[in-house]
């Protein structure tokens, strides 16, 4: 009678068990449907990088990582060049965002 009353108020665990594989499969319904999102900035910088002044820094630093992985002891680095990609293309971001959020406010003010 103990028992019973455990298993009443604590579950049968082989319940459990058959409960878990269903558990399973909505949580990976749910990771199928985040891998299909896109992030939006992941999009943009894909544009900026194809901007002129991108292609020329990045031009520039495979440039330098050429020039620097052909030797097999050098004290040079890339890190200019990377800062300067990414500085490009963050720019590039920054200002597509800003005209995004601008067209935006002109036309609920137009509205």
């Amino acid at each position: 009678m103990v028992f019973e009353r455990k298993m009443l108020t604590y579950g049968d665990p082989d319940d459990e068990e058959e409960d878990a594989p269903a558990e399973e499969e909505e949580e990976e319904e749910e990771e199928e449907e985040e891998e299909d999102m896109v992030d939006p900035i992941d999009t943009i910088r894909a544009k900026c990088e194809q901007t002129e002044h991108c292609v020329h820094t990045r031009e520039r630093l495979e440039t330098c990582e050429a020039r620097v992985s052909s030797r097999s002891t050098t004290l040079e680095d890339c890190t200019e060049e990377l800062f300067d990609f990414l500085h490009a293309r963050d720019h590039c971001h920054i200002s597509l965002a800003a005209l995004k959020h601008t067209r935006q406010r002109d036309f609920h003010t137009i509205q």
